[in-house]
């Protein structure tokens, strides 16, 4: 179907079927994904298919057929657990290494942004804010406690702003900025394959993707669905509910994994970020082995009036 189509027959499904301030209602969250260069068709995600047999056939019938649906099980964020490859200290800092609050493991140094002038690190609420548990000023680690960063021997810089996480209604973004130090180097040029060259106004369609995070590295996939409403993201203190996401699967195997909460994402032709990876699940995409869930870099730079550093 054609794209306004699908928009349109996604919100009205949502408006009837998705209530996701209600932790009872079941799992579904539903987005857009591209068969071709201008057609869609709806993309159904839920944590298990059987208990749901009837309504997917609703959907389906509603949508003359054109849907794709998908179990993904829990989808997690992907919060730092103890690693099996360590990462090591890097200054400059360097996209893709290793961060963290003093009080979370680790995670992903995603990109550096210019907020009023002054770069910053960019990266995940639940990295560098502890989940919203964190106070502006606390420290930034570099690389984080899981691999054996020491507080504040390790030090890169502060906590200066983090996106709210809400439980009342739905969020877009889970991102925080830490202020780099006076004397610690960054180098925004040093990912895989070269710079990053900006941001994308509006990532969508299956538009091929890379990133570079903390414990799975560099790896390649592709976005399967964007526009994805209704996601349930298991914190630490709960499930919290997102909208307008970005999924991405592995071109062999996951794409991402713990540890890897704060990466950025970029397409591989152009360039440009797409997104900033913070969730993924245990099962689900072409191969079985998970998906990947981002928020929309332009979101996340509008959340904190900056822009993205490209050499």
């Amino acid at each position: 179907m054609h794209l306004d189509s699908c928009r349109e027959l996604k919100h009205d499904l949502r408006g009837r079927i998705i209530t996701p301030a209600d932790a009872a209602s079941p799992f579904l969250a539903l987005g857009i994904e591209a068969t071709s260069q201008d057609q869609f068709r709806l993309a159904v995600r839920v944590r298990e298919a059987a208990p749901l047999g009837d309504l997917l056939a609703r959907i389906s019938g509603e949508a003359r057929g054109e849907v794709d649906v998908v179990e993904v099980g829990e989808i997690r964020a992907l919060s730092p657990f103890t690693p099996e490859e360590m990462q090591k200290p890097h200054r400059p800092l360097v996209p893709g290494c290793s961060v963290g609050h003093p009080d979370v493991t680790a995670g992903t140094l995603g990109a550096f942004v210019e907020v009023d002038g002054v770069v910053h690190a960019l990266s995940n609420n639940h990295v560098l804010g502890n989940t919203g548990e964190a106070r502006v000023g606390d420290r930034a680690l570099q690389p984080g406690a899981a691999d054996r960063g020491r507080d504040p021997d390790d030090r890169f810089g502060e906590l200066v702003a983090m996106s709210d996480l809400k439980r009342d209604r739905p969020n877009r973004v889970d991102a925080a900025i830490a202020r780099i130090d006076d004397g610690v180097e960054h180098d925004p040029a040093r990912y895989p394959g070269g710079p990053v060259t900006g941001a994308a106004a509006e990532p969508g369609g299956a538009t091929a993707v890379e990133k570079c995070g903390r414990t799975t590295g560099h790896t390649r996939g592709r976005i399967t669905a964007f526009e994805v409403d209704g996601l349930r993201i298991s914190f630490p203190g709960g499930e919290l509910v997102f909208d307008d996401q970005l999924e991405v699967s592995g071109d062999a195997g996951r794409f991402s994994a713990g540890g890897d909460s704060g990466s950025l994402i970029w397409a591989r032709e152009g360039r440009e970020a797409v997104g900033l990876l913070f969730a993924g699940s245990s099962f689900g995409g072409p191969d079985g082995t998970g998906l990947t869930y981002a928020n929309p870099i332009g979101l996340v730079l509008e959340a904190f009036g900056a822009r993205l550093v490209a050499p």
